[in-house]
């Protein structure tokens, strides 16, 4: 498989660095750890950090977390859909299960058939943003994350 790097202008213009680093993501949350720290991200759900409010319980009953997360961005809609529309190495979908990273707007997309009294129920806000992460370089993550949230 050709390298490509995070910088390359096509979302479908290939894979980047594919070194192993985030194939353990599971079990070594960077990625999740790194967006928890971002100014722009107002929480992160992932069960494998310590912040989560089950993470006790899914340590219990897990041997890993696994790769899917969800991460609620400051300023709700229009800036879940500005880290979504910047990125290039993470491709836009609504299916999650992939060995490239996936990103998605659970409101506008997987929850938008249902009522927003539904959705807030559940928990699913406007700045929501899903992301399953895949099997590339976690630097090259961050990088293309960072220019969505920036």
């Amino acid at each position: 498989m050709a390298q490509v790097s995070a910088s390359a202008p096509s979302k479908h213009a290939g894979a980047s660095r594919l070194i192993g680093d985030n194939y353990a993501t599971h079990k070594h949350p960077k990625v999740q750890r790194w967006l928890e720290r971002h100014p722009a991200v107002e929480r992160v759900h992932y069960p494998g950090l310590e912040s989560h409010p089950q993470h006790e319980l899914a340590r219990r009953q897990q041997r890993a977390a696994g790769s899917v997360l969800s991460f609620e961005v400051k300023g709700g809609r229009a800036a879940a859909w500005r880290v979504i529309d910047r990125t290039r190495l993470v491709s836009i979908t609504a299916n999650l299960g992939d060995v490239k990273t996936t990103i998605i707007h659970p409101a506008s997309t997987t929850h938008g058939r249902i009522s927003p009294e539904a959705r807030a129920a559940a928990g699913i806000t406007e700045g929501l943003v899903r992301i399953a992460v895949g099997l590339e370089a976690v630097a090259d993550l961050k990088a293309d994350l960072e220019r969505g949230l920036s």
